[in-house]
C-alpha cells in the first residue's frame, strides 16, 4: 500500500528508532567512550573501525567510509529501498503510516509546517524585543542568566502591548486564523477582535526533540498573577507529550541521566551552572507519555521538585508515573523552602552534585518522608510510622533488600524486627487472593452494625480505610465504582468517615478534587488526617484486587465489632430474669454469634 512519507513522518520514524538498538540487532557493538564500536558489516575487517554515535544518531566506518543514519543503515545492510526501510522501521516502532491518497492528511501536514514557521517567527520577534528592553535584561541578570544561556534557550520578551505581535505576524503574511490556532492571540470577550496572549513577560520558547518551536511559556517579572502563562494545546503542541529542555538533554546524551524539575527557571538555572540534563513538565502534572519520552534519552532518572508540601505531592505523583512504566528514579532532597534554582545559585554546582550523590531510591525516600511526618521518639509516632512504612515494604520482593530495610527501621525506631514483620505480612497474606469481600455482608445499611466512635479500632482496619481514601482521591473512576456499594457510612473511623463524606460530596458535584481548596475548610484533625492519606503510597499492581482486600479488611473488623457487641448483650441479658421475650432474644443472639464466628474462621 502506498504511504505518504512527508518530512514529519520520516522524522517521527527516525526519532522512534534508537540507532544503537537497531544496529545492535545486526552488529555486536561495545561501548567506546560516548559511542559504540564494532566490526563493520559492509567490509571484512579484524580490527573494529565501525562507530555508532547515539548523540548524533549516525554511524560511520573509518575503514570503508560507509555512513549515515538509522534509515541508511537498514537500506544498506538489508538491501532495501528507502520506502521499504521506512516501512520496516515504522512497524518496529508501532507507528501508523498515513496513506498517500489522503488529501486531509496532506493538508494537516502543510498546516503544521506553517504553524512551526509561525512560532519560529514569533520567537525571533520576542528575542529581538528582549535585546532592546533594559528592564527585562536587568531582571534576567539578577536571576544570573547571561547571554550564553539566553541564546541557548532562545529566551525573549513580550512587550507590554495588546497587539504588537499580532500586527507583526499579520505583516509577515500569516493569517489571523493560524495565529489564533497556534495560541499566540486570544479572542476578545465581545468578539470585536484579538489581543496578544503574552504581555510584559519573559518568554521561554518550548522546543521539541527535532528543534522545532511548538509553544511558549511566559513569566512575569513581578508578583502579578498568574506567575506563569503557557500556550494552550494546539495542533503542534500537547503539554502532556513534551518536556521543556528535552532538546538540550538530547544533545547531552553522554551523561546518560535526566533530572525532572518543576519549572522553566529550574531548568535554565541548572543549565547555567553546568547541569545540562534537566527537564520540566509544562504547567501540568508529570505524565506517562513524558516519562516514555524521557526514557529514550537517559538511563538514570532523578526527581528534584520544590521542598514544600505541593512539591512533595508532585514527587509522589512523579514516582508513581515512573513506576508505571518500569523506571526506578531517585529523589534529590533539598533543604526546606528551597527549589533547584535557589539551591544551585546559593551553594553552587558542587553542592548540587553532592545532593545528587545522596539522592534516595523509592523506599529510602518513603522512610525519609515518614520520619519527617511522625515523631518516632513517641510511642504513637513509632506505631504510625511502622503502620505506614509496612505498606511500602511489602512490595519488596528481594529478601536481602527487605532485610536491610527492616534492620534499619528497627534500629531507628526501637521496634522489634518480629513486630515489623508481623505488621507487613498480616497485610499481605497469600490467602487474601482467595478472599471475597462479598462473603462478609454486614454493611452500612445495618445501622446497629455501625461502630460507635469510642470503639477502639485495630491498626490494620484504619490503614485499609486510609488506603481506600487515597485511591479514591487519586482516581475519580474508583469513586464511581465504589460510591453505591461502599458509601462514606462504611468508614468506621470518625475522621475517615467525615473525610469520606466530604470527598464523596465533592465528587458528586464535580469530577475533580481541588485538594488545596478542600483543606481550607477542614478542622485541624481532619486536615492532618488528609495529609496522612495523601502521603500514602498509591502504587498497587492490581487496583481492583487491592480495593477488594481493603474492603475485606474493613468488613472483617465490622464482624469482630458486631461479635463484641453481641457478647455484651448476651452478658447483660443473662443478668435479667428469664422472661419469655428475653429467652427468645438470647436464642437469636446466640445464633447470630455462631454465624459470625463461622464467617470469621472461614475468611481468616
Amino acid at each position: 500500500m502506498p504511504y505518504n512519507f512527508n518530512d514529519e513522518v520520516i522524522n517521527e520514524i527516525r526519532d522512534a528508532n534508537d540507532i544503537v538498538e537497531v544496529i545492535s540487532s545486526y552488529v555486536d557493538l561495545k561501548k567506546a567512550g560516548t559511542n559504540y564500536k564494532g566490526l563493520c558489516p559492509f567490509h571484512n575487517e579484524k580490527t573494529p573501525s565501525f562507530m555508532v554515535s547515539p548523540s548524533k544518531e549516525i554511524f560511520h566506518c573509518f575503514g570503508c567510509g560507509e555512513g549515515g543514519d538509522v534509515i541508511t543503515f537498514l537500506m544498506k545492510h538489508r538491501n532495501l529501498n528507502f520506502i521499504e526501510a521506512l516501512e520496516t522501521l515504522a512497524h518496529r516502532a508501532n507507528i501508523e503510516l498515513p496513506e498517500n491518497n489522503n488529501e486531509e492528511d496532506k493538508k494537516k501536514y502543510e498546516e503544521r509546517e506553517k504553524l512551526f514557521e509561525l512560532n519560529r517567527e514569533a520567537a525571533l520577534y520576542y528575542y529581538r524585543n528582549l535585546k532592546q528592553n533594559k528592564k527585562a535584561l536587568e531582571y534576567l541578570k539578577r536571576r544570573q542568566i547571561n547571554y550564553n544561556i539566553i541564546n541557548r534557550f532562545g529566551i525573549g520578551f513580550a512587550n507590554d502591548s495588546w497587539d504588537d505581535l499580532f500586527k507583526y505576524l499579520k505583516n509577515k503574511g500569516f493569517s489571523t486564523e493560524l495565529i489564533y490556532k497556534v495560541g499566540l492571540i486570544v479572542k476578545r470577550k465581545d468578539k470585536s477582535g484579538y489581543y496578544n496572549r503574552f504581555r510584559n513577560r519573559i518568554i521561554f520558547p518550548i522546543i521539541n526533540i527535532r528543534g522545532k518551536i511548538i509553544g511558549f511559556g511566559g513569566r512575569v517579572m513581578d508578583n502579578t498573577m498568574p506567575k506563569y502563562l503557557n500556550t494552550p494545546d494546539t495542533p503542534i503542541f500537547n503539554k502532556g507529550y513534551n518536556l521543556y529542555g528535552i532538546n538540550i538533554l538530547k544533545k547531552n546524551i553522554s551523561y546518560n541521566r535526566a533530572i525532572l524539575v518543576e519549572g522553566y527557571m529550574d531548568v535554565i538555572s541548572l543549565n547555567s551552572h553546568g547541569i545540562s540534563y534537566s527537564v520540566a513538565s509544562l504547567g501540568t502534572a508529570f505524565t506517562e507519555k513524558q516519562a516514555e519520552l524521557l526514557n529514550k534519552y537517559a538511563k538514570e532518572f532523578y526527581i528534584c521538585y520544590d521542598s514544600d508540601a505541593a512539591g512533595k505531592r508532585a514527587t509522589d505523583k512523579a514516582l508513581e508515573v515512573f513506576h508505571s512504566i518500569g523506571i526506578k528514579p531517585r529523589v534529590i532532597i533539598l533543604p526546606k523552602g528551597k527549589d533547584p534554582d535557589d539551591f544551585i545559585k546559593e551553594r553552587g554546582i558542587k553542592a548540587f552534585e553532592k545532593a545528587i550523590d545522596k539522592s534516595l531510591n523509592l523506599i529510602d525516600y518513603k522512610i525519609y518522608s515518614l520520619k519527617k511526618k511522625f515523631d518516632i521518639s513517641t510511642v504513637e509516632g513509632k506505631i504510625k510510622f511502622t503502620e505506614e512504612i509496612s505498606t511500602f515494604l511489602k512490595k519488596i520482593k528481594n529478601e536481602i533488600e527487605l532485610d536491610v530495610y527492616l534492620n534499619e527501621i528497627s534500629n531507628s525506631t526501637g521496634i522489634s524486627l518480629d513486630a515489623i514483620r508481623n505488621q507487613i505480612y498480616n497485610k499481605n497474606k497469600s490467602n487474601y487472593s482467595n478472599r471475597n469481600s462479598s462473603n462478609i455482608h454486614y454493611r452500612h445499611n445495618r445501622k446497629d452494625y455501625i461502630m460507635p466512635v469510642e470503639y477502639k479500632l485495630e491498626s490494620g482496619h484504619i490503614a485499609s480505610e486510609k488506603s481506600i481514601l487515597n485511591l479514591i482521591i487519586n482516581d475519580h473512576n474508583i469513586y464511581e465504582k465504589l460510591k453505591d456499594d461502599f458509601t462514606y457510612l462504611d468508614f468506621l473511623n470518625k475522621e475517615n468517615r467525615e473525610l469520606a463524606k466530604i470527598i464523596y460530596k465533592e465528587y458528586s458535584d464535580s469530577k475533580k478534587l481541588d485538594i488545596d481548596n478542600l483543606k481550607t475548610g477542614l478542622e485541624e484533625n481532619l486536615s492532618n488526617r488528609l495529609d496522612e492519606i495523601l502521603n500514602l503510597d498509591s502504587f498497587v499492581d492490581d487496583t481492583d484486587k487491592a480495593i477488594q482486600d481493603y474492603i475485606y479488611n474493613i468488613n472483617y473488623y465490622k464482624l469482630k465489632i458486631r461479635r463484641e457487641k453481641i457478647k455484651k448483650e448476651i452478658k447483660d441479658l443473662g443478668k435479667k430474669d428469664n422472661a419469655e421475650g428475653e429467652v427468645q432474644k438470647l436464642k437469636e443472639l446466640f445464633m447470630e454469634f455462631t454465624e459470625i464466628n463461622k464467617q470469621l474462621k472461614m475468611n481468616h
